[in-house]
């Protein structure tokens, strides 16, 4: 790197500086810092890969270790620098993958918080093409922005804010400068996600939810329909009424679509991807009651109508060539008088039967509606939903993957691909034909939860009935139970809601042809 006159301007407070993990054979057996490190080091004054070994780094992706520097300070004092900044950032980077950099991004906005301008190599060499280039910026901006990630607070001492400016050093070219606009576009998709799903649920309703919904998406190519109670019950919609019937905030189903100005004139290249997101504003599970320490998170219960929400205007923001469409079923799941009952015969939409065993497995009827309501009515190719459905998803993978179910292998090959890609892990699961039967019912065409507990296999389970909804369409299901919730702060995942889905998603819409 040229020795940047970035590193001397007054307004630079931190230079960070990759180190990646020590290379075996090396007459220097300790990790080693990279691209940037011996002007860094010149112009300071300071051996930084001493600093680094003592610092007890090892070059892994998402290390971090701040050298605090006094700036100048008293008369007549000769210093072999000017213009000294307040810190240097040694940051690890791995062997460099779109992984590594994201979590090298990440870390350094952690340890750039509160400050104005922060200047970096770090993913400069991580390849030599300018695609290589612009796929390592991409990563980095990405792994920067989602964890400089404030979220909101009624609190009266706001948190610390990030780095107002990140400058990358030694890039150029309009490949990389697509690539930060792209890595913008996803964080913002995603910054989205984590301040719907972390609103408190005082204040957010479905009918709060339905006015984000028209505010956000009001701009040229978007049509916005909200559908109340009263259009709800004339067109059948009999899971979404009997979920929410026990709130004193109604219902909505809510349907955002995006158009792109050359929708229908490329021989019709373009597809239709409808994505349904389970939405419910907070879920106490109704009259088959939470314990209370389960509940405290159910404000997140939205997240997957916050995800197709934002990616439709990801979407729209990324100039994708396809329409687009998020279908929001909105309801609370409380109890009072009017809530439904285990035992009850619920008729969805387009007549489908379904007996109820358990009202804290409303997810699937508000989505069993919303699907078969897309599936008849709005034609499109490709049939995704997304919603935090099942513990079961969370216990069989865990936080870091969500369970990936389709009636398409093409397209659960893609969007697994594009969950490698963005960093959003998923995992196929099987439709087991043999638990088919766990699904069937005595007195409806369908029963929502299994009445044999020896079958267990909860989230293949609600899959399964998932699939009875949505005819012959291309379909998958995205449960994110595990990923959406975080307990702390990893890597670009924070604590809360995570934001999980939207950049899969915006990433699958980019590579679909």
């Amino acid at each position: 790197m040229a020795d940047s006159p970035l590193l001397s301007e007054p307004d630079v407070d931190a230079v960070a500086v990759p180190v990646a993990p020590a290379v075996a054979g090396d007459e220097d057996e300790g990790p080693a810092p990279r691209r940037g490190a011996a002007s860094t080091a010149y112009r300071y004054g300071i051996d930084l890969a001493e600093l680094a070994e003592r610092a007890g780094l090892t070059g892994a992706a998402g290390e971090s270790f701040v050298v605090q520097l006094p700036r100048p300070a008293g008369s007549g004092v000769t210093l072999p620098w000017t213009g000294l900044p307040p810190r240097i950032v040694l940051v690890g980077i791995g062997a460099s993958t779109d992984t590594d950099l994201r979590r090298a991004g990440a870390a350094l906005a952690r340890a750039s918080r509160g400050l104005r301008r922060v200047v970096t190599t770090i993913g400069d060499d991580a390849g030599h093409s300018e695609s290589q280039a612009a796929r390592a910026a991409r990563a980095l901006v990405e792994g920067y922005l989602l964890a400089a990630y404030v979220p909101p607070t009624a609190a009266r001492k706001p948190a610390a804010k990030p780095a107002a400016d990140l400058v990358l050093l030694g890039r150029d070219g309009t490949r990389v400068g697509a690539a930060v606009d792209a890595a913008r576009t996803t964080a913002t998709a995603t910054w989205l996600v984590r301040d719907l799903a972390s609103t408190p649920s005082n204040t957010k309703n479905p009918e709060w939810m339905a006015e984000q919904a028209r505010r956000l998406a009001s701009g040229p190519g978007f049509e916005v329909s909200v559908r109340g109670p009263r259009e709800l019950a004339a067109e059948g919609f009999g899971g979404i009424l009997a979920v929410g019937a026990g709130s004193a905030s109604p219902p909505r189903l809510v349907t955002v679509t995006w158009t792109p100005p050359t929708y229908g004139g490329r021989s019709g290249s373009g597809r239709h991807v409808v994505i349904v997101g389970k939405g419910i504003t907070y879920d106490t599970g109704g009259l088959s009651i939470k314990p209370r320490e389960s509940m405290v998170p159910m404000k997140t219960d939205m997240t997957g109508a916050a995800v197709a929400l934002a990616t439709v205007l990801g979407a729209a923001r990324a100039g994708v060539l396809h329409r687009v469409t998020a279908v929001l079923p909105l309801a609370e799941n409380h109890f009072g008088a009017s809530s439904y009952r285990p035992g009850d015969v619920l008729s969805m939409y387009g007549g489908t039967t379904v007996e109820i065993a358990n009202t804290d497995a409303e997810g699937r009827l508000v989505l069993a509606d919303a699907l078969a309501w897309a599936d008849a009515t709005l034609d499109p190719d490709v049939l995704i939903d997304v919603a935090t459905l099942t513990g079961a998803a969370t216990v069989g993978l865990g936080k870091q993957y969500s369970a990936l179910y389709g009636t398409d292998d093409a397209l659960v090959t893609a969007l697994e691909r594009a969950g490698t890609d963005s960093g959003e892990l998923t995992w196929p699961m099987p439709l087991v034909p043999e638990y088919d039967e766990a699904v069937h019912s005595s007195v409806a065409d369908l029963r929502h939860v299994p009445e044999d507990k020896k079958i267990g296999a909860g989230s293949v389970t609600a899959a399964l009935f998932l699939r009875k909804f949505v005819g012959e369409r291309p379909w998958a299901h995205l449960d994110i139970a595990g990923p959406a919730r975080a307990a702390s702060d990893k890597h670009e995942v924070t604590e809360g809601a995570t934001g999980y889905g939207a950049r899969l998603l915006l990433r699958y819409l980019s590579d679909l042809s």
